[in-house]
């Protein structure tokens, strides 16, 4: 266990910081900071991540949870709280809690980076050279061999990426590690993996 996993449960008492389950817990990074830590971090359980991750398994009656975390005083439990209300907020249920809920400005910019309550003709969508659509975590194969700038090699046709992030100001663009290099990918040139 980490020293980061250890804090974070200490702080939650163990239990996952958005719905209180008790198990299958670990340490969800919140985007689009990279940098784990107890400011950036929430301890969540796998069916939160899960649908957190993947807006197609959103189960929105899961989430009536938020209506006690969203009054967490940890600010990432309140990052995440926000950006799930946002998704969910045509059920009418959200849309109430999110009209109690407050964030400064520094904090709603950060819970607006993910684009959760951007209507859906604005939402950037990154999607693969099939149209497939990526998400944070995917993994991805190289369609074609990419010289990489800035580094002295050439990212070949078929390197598996594994757990790109999304960048979130640009669908065209994803990031992920090729032969221990952190690097900037077209969308244009992966292919996403089951």
């Amino acid at each position: 266990m980490s020293v980061l996993e250890k804090r974070l449960k200490d702080r939650s008492n163990s239990k996952c910081e958005l719905c209180g389950n008790e198990h299958d817990l670990s340490v969800y990074n919140v985007p689009p900071q990279e940098e784990e830590s107890l400011d950036n971090s929430i301890l969540a359980c796998k069916t939160c991540i899960t649908q957190i991750e993947d807006p197609e398994t959103t189960d929105a009656n899961h989430w009536r949870c938020l209506n006690d975390s969203m009054w967490s005083e940890h600010l990432p439990v309140q990052i995440v709280a926000w950006r799930m209300l946002s998704r969910l907020r045509a059920e009418g249920w959200p849309q109430d809690l999110l009209d109690m809920m407050y964030l400064d400005e520094e904090s709603l910019e950060w819970a607006k980076a993910t684009g959760e309550a951007d209507d859906d003709e604005d939402k950037i969508v990154h999607k693969d050279s099939n149209g497939n659509i990526l998400q944070d975590g995917d993994s991805v194969v190289l369609i074609k061999d990419l010289d990489v700038k800035g580094a002295n090699f050439t990212a070949k046709r078929g390197t598996p990426v594994h757990r790109i992030s999304l960048v979130w100001d640009n669908a065209e663009q994803i990031e992920g590690r090729v032969e221990n290099q952190h690097i900037v990918i077209l969308t244009q040139y992966v292919k996403k993996t089951k």
